[in-house]
């Protein structure tokens, strides 16, 4: 997602500009906790595609996730936002298998479907012109039910949490307050992004999804409030949700939250990041592992890696092709291809390129081993 920003409505009334500094909300940022230091300079390590997906320029792909069969092959899918489809690809040699659904409101119809997530045999998809979330079951993608329709605007990005026998969902929501005279959407004054990530608690049961609101999260403070979201995950074992700060115009960054919603006050990755903050997925290595990072870069995405714990920067990589991804999705399960897991992430919205962990470990000097 790339969209200009007017922090608040009382900007447009004081200028024709963007500026922040047009409003109180908009005040020079207080500076936040850093969670680490950046790299003192720029290092960025070349890992080769282990493959790229054919790219379908009209299907505007936007974020993947995977999904490893009862026999051991792996579908990666991908959503479809202009053709308001999923595209499933061979997660082992990007060659493509199906498309499954259409455009419409019918269960198993979509409408620019965006974030999607994976967990046991369920596929959860974001519906940002639905503005709602989809769960469809694997292996034959039947449609089990929608939530959130009455609650969401414009919805982005989601983290699925197994709890027990249920799910804790949290849901972006980037709306907005209306357009300026140049068509970019007016983000409403920081009172009023209380709602940015939705949290719900779903069952499935007799084949139907079911879901119920429990929380709506966002700090309205100037160091934690959520301007511009998508990219959402979480890490229960250190109650850690990252989310993702696109707002250019104010930092690219990551902003730590609790599970259940408060702000710590800690943010990281601003003096890394040199484009827009994307995609964000935890690979986690025993008790330890690494936060998965994107900077959507247009000519050439980096990847950043944080430490699980300390959140200090431990190294960054790009690949030889791809450029301006949005998601992300890492494969922590073996596979024929990939013994030690993938790294999956978008092409230019045109398709799915796929890294080796094994080569990002070694061009990062990182443990291939990492016990139970």
């Amino acid at each position: 997602m790339r969209v200009s920003h007017c922090l608040g409505l009382l900007a447009l009334a004081l200028s024709t500009a963007c500026t922040p500094a047009a409003t109180p909300d908009a005040a020079a940022p207080a500076a936040p906790t850093a969670a680490a230091d950046a790299p003192a300079a720029r290092n960025v390590a070349t890992v080769a595609e282990a493959f790229l997906t054919p790219m379908t320029p009209d299907d505007n792909i936007d974020s993947p996730a995977s999904w490893t069969t009862p026999d051991g092959a792996v579908w990666l899918i991908a959503t479809a936002k202009a053709t308001d489809k999923l595209v499933v690809y061979d997660g082992q040699t990007g060659a493509h298998l199906r498309d499954v659904g259409s455009a419409g409101t019918a269960q198993g119809q979509f409408d620019r479907p965006n974030g999607i997530a994976v967990v046991d045999d369920l596929v959860l998809i974001v519906e940002r012109d639905n503005h709602r979330v989809q769960v469809l079951q694997l292996p034959d993608f039947k449609p089990l039910g929608v939530f959130a329709g009455a609650d969401l605007r414009k919805p982005y990005g989601l983290w699925v949490n197994k709890q027990g026998q249920g799910y804790d969902v949290y849901v972006t929501d980037s709306y907005h307050a209306g357009e300026d005279a140049q068509g970019n959407d007016v983000l409403p004054p920081l009172a009023e992004l209380d709602k940015r990530v939705r949290r719900y608690a779903l069952t499935v049961q007799d084949g139907k999804a079911q879901a119920t609101l429990t929380a709506s999260i966002g700090d309205t403070g100037q160091a934690g409030a959520l301007r511009v979201v998508e990219s959402i995950w979480g890490d229960p074992a250190n109650d850690r949700l990252l989310i993702a700060e696109e707002d250019e115009s104010y930092a690219s960054e990551l902003k730590v939250y609790t599970l259940a919603g408060r702000f710590t006050g800690t943010t990281f990755g601003r003096d890394a990041f040199k484009a827009q903050a994307e995609g964000v997925m935890l690979r986690t290595c025993g008790k330890d592992g690494w936060w998965i990072t994107t900077e959507q870069g247009r000519q050439r995405s980096v990847f950043h890696l944080f430490d699980r714990h300390s959140l200090k920067h431990v190294g960054a990589f790009q690949g030889n092709t791809v450029a301006n991804t949005d998601g992300i999705w890492s494969m922590q399960a073996p596979s024929a291809r990939f013994p030690h897991g993938a790294l999956y992430a978008v092409h230019d919205d045109q398709g799915v390129v796929a890294f080796d962990w094994a080569s990002i470990a070694r061009q990062l000097s990182l443990p291939l081993e990492c016990g139970a």
